[in-house]
């Protein structure tokens, strides 16, 4: 049987996770940027920016690793709910290995970065400085767990990313994307040596298996 969520408890963790907020907090708006799926062999890089009101407590909010993926479903929905303004970027497989995964994810983060009105003052990104973006912007190694509004940017980037796979796992079965998301686990490699590369994988991710 689970066991019971104190409140009292969950507000004093959400607390401790608001500490880079207050600490920048004379920036006024604050928006957490993360990215999901810089490592699979297949599917897009996806990248959420989120503004989330100050005190808004949004219990079971962490770091999207350490959710159960029907939590991470429901955290999804009450983020873009109460969040000031979300924005999610998608960059493809195509553009991946175009111009290499670092920049596809520098790109997905300005995408979802344009897409938020009003414009924050400051981003907290987890680990990276992002070129190109004008906005002051702080990066927090391991942000998604130090920083409520990287870890709502981790959950929104996490669900997008997934509903994508599991959609792209009933165009190209056979592959296994809804169980493994297309990272890189023997049941996926194996299905690449068998069946050949379909046209999401990342070609130049693959180049030692096909």
């Amino acid at each position: 049987m689970a066991r019971k969520l104190d409140p009292v408890k969950e507000h004093e963790r959400l607390e401790a996770l608001r500490v880079y907020e207050r600490e920048y907090g004379m920036y006024g708006l604050i928006a957490g940027v993360d990215e999901a799926g810089r490592g699979p062999l297949a599917g897009p890089v996806v990248a959420a920016a989120v503004i989330l009101p100050p005190d808004t407590d949004i219990f079971y909010l962490n770091d999207s690793k350490k959710v159960p993926e029907k939590r991470r479903e429901l955290l999804f929905d009450e983020i873009r709910e109460k969040a000031v303004s979300y924005g999610i970027g998608i960059v493809g497989e195509a553009r991946i290995d175009e111009i290499n995964i670092l920049q596809a994810t520098y790109e997905a983060m300005r995408q979802a970065i344009a897409s938020l009105q009003p414009v924050p003052g400051i981003l907290l990104n987890d680990a990276v400085k992002i070129p190109e973006v004008e906005t002051a912007q702080v990066s927090i190694i391991h942000g998604d767990a130090k920083s409520v509004s990287i870890a709502a940017a981790s959950i929104l980037a996490k669900v997008t990313r997934d509903r994508i796979m599991r959609e792209m796992d009933e165009r190209y079965p056979g592959y296994g994307f809804a169980k493994h998301k297309g990272y890189g686990t023997a049941e996926h490699m194996e299905a690449i040596r068998t069946l050949g590369p379909c046209p999401i994988h990342r070609r130049t991710f693959i180049t030692k298996l096909v």
